[in-house]
């Protein structure tokens, strides 16, 4: 099967420029003008368009067993989600418990993941340490393409990692050529700030975020990339959210430390107001943690987003419905944490930020997908416009518009973080491996369609006997 593009405009990380798109059996076959439409090879008319890569969406959790329930979208629904808001790939997270093997967790989401209708990979997270996790940590990178490991700072009693798994994690995955990646809250800090306020009678949604203050995030932040600094190893910091954490990055990047961090479309986009809702339904729809912020960090975060601070957006896509948001209802602690968002993060941030002159075409390229190819060792079979890439492409409509609501929303969940807003410039096509999956406001995707991304790791890297590797690839997207 044959789909050409025709018409557009291509608009990658690095430049612009008329030309059409050929894609033939999954792949990337042509980029150039003029190119002729065989009998037999569909054509999307691109013309007064933009052709860009699908957007990868390195942070996500479908399906996932969380707070005593489980995240209402699962692989099937939400990768579909994506795929209608111009997002190709995922990075999602195994999540081992506490005493899990490692490799138990893989195989369990690898299972899970198999009715994904659009590509994934996995981090895999780090969430107590003995010589098992040593060791799966190298089989994972070895053998199952694994190249990232996440480290929770917060959840005290369930996952949270402490400074002595952070070493250990940190430093085994240097010796392997993977990324460490942390969620920066300090998680005692936030138990003892839980207690007290719920001693103090306040118990609804509005004690989250005051339980998770920004300075919590910082601390968490600065102590993660501190470690990093004296492991010598590169860090990144998923959802960065406050000013706090924002300038423990730059700190640490004007010292030439080699750390990335990710901000999410809500934490751009939404303040902490909602948490003030009178309606216990709309304010615990927006737990989720770290907290949206007052807008002072709003302004912060676009600014570095903009100066390449931030490298890349993300959406921590784990939705949980009202009837399970309800859990917590005499207790802000125990609402599941999670909002959702992979089917509107490229379509809010083109709003917000192209239309607004905050980002050009090329940055917020650079921002929803090749960055994130870079940083992962996707590159440039994802987040490229080449020959030889997947063709994972989104048709870009600037004019587009729509209202978000989740009455019309693919996600599986009855609410929407952006409900209400009204965009301008959406998807009107997207490609996964070279097939047309969504038209028009219509899906047209396959149950299990879905791939695993092997991604190898960066190097040098040291096998389990000590031997050390060829390098495959530096971390790069320095600007």
């Amino acid at each position: 099967m044959s789909v050409l593009i025709k018409g557009g405009t291509v608009v990658t990380a690095e430049q612009s420029f008329r030309a059409d798109v050929l894609c033939t059996d999954g792949k990337i076959t042509q980029v150039g003008p003029d190119l002729d439409a065989a009998d037999g090879i569909e054509v999307v008319d691109a013309g007064g368009q933009y052709v860009m890569p699908g957007g990868i969406d390195p942070h996500t959790h479908m399906q996932l067993p969380f707070m005593g329930t489980v995240a209402s979208e699962d692989f099937y629904t939400g990768t579909a989600a994506g795929l209608a808001g111009g997002t190709t790939c995922i990075i999602d997270f195994v999540i081992p418990a506490p005493q899990q093997s490692l490799m138990e967790a893989y195989n369990q989401w690898r299972e899970w993941s198999e009715k994904a209708v659009a590509d994934y990979a996995f981090h895999v997270a780090v969430t107590w340490w003995d010589e098992s996790v040593h060791h799966d940590m190298g089989r994972l990178v070895e053998e199952f393409g694994v190249n990232s490991f996440k480290h929770f700072m917060a959840y005290k009693g369930a996952i949270m990692a402490d400074d002595e798994i952070l070493v250990n994690s940190f430093t085994r995955a240097w010796e392997l050529g993977a990324l460490p990646t942390v969620h920066a809250e300090n998680g005692e800090l936030v138990w003892q700030l839980q207690r007290k306020l719920l001693d103090m009678g306040i118990t609804g949604p509005e004690g989250h975020p005051q339980s998770r203050p920004p300075e919590v995030e910082g601390e968490a932040a600065n102590r993660a990339i501190r470690i990093a600094q004296v492991l010598k190893t590169p860090v990144y910091l998923v959802h960065v959210s406050a000013k706090e954490a924002l300038e423990a990055v730059i700190r640490a990047r004007n010292e030439g430390q080699r750390v990335f961090g990710e901000v999410l479309a809500g934490h751009l986009m939404v303040n902490d107001s909602v948490y003030l809702d009178k309606s216990f339904e709309k304010a615990a729809a927006h737990v989720m943690s770290p907290p949206f912020r007052p807008k002072d960090h709003q302004r912060e975060l676009w600014r570095g987003l903009q100066s390449g601070n931030l490298q890349t957006t993300a959406t921590d896509h784990c939705c949980f419905c009202a009837d399970q948001k309800a859990a917590g209802r005499d207790d802000f602690s125990k609402i599941p944490n999670g909002t959702g968002g992979v089917e509107n993060r490229m379509e809010v941030l083109w709003d917000a930020g192209v239309n607004t002159g905050k980002l050009t075409m090329n940055e917020f390229v650079r921002v929803t997908s090749t960055n994130a190819a870079q940083i992962f060792n996707m590159y440039p079979r994802k987040g490229s416009v080449l020959a030889g890439a997947d063709a994972d492409l989104v048709v870009w409509d600037p004019e587009g518009t729509k209202t978000i609501s989740a009455k019309t929303h693919f996600q599986n969940v009855d609410y929407n973080i952006f409900e209400g807003m009204t965009v301008k410039g959406k998807a009107s096509h997207t490609i996964s491996q070279g097939n047309v999956v969504y038209k028009d406001g219509e899906l047209n995707v396959e149950r299990g369609a879905g791939r695993y991304i092997h991604r190898p790791p960066f190097a040098p890297y040291f096998d389990a006997i000590g031997k050390v590797r060829e390098r495959t690839k530096p971390f790069s997207v320095d600007r």
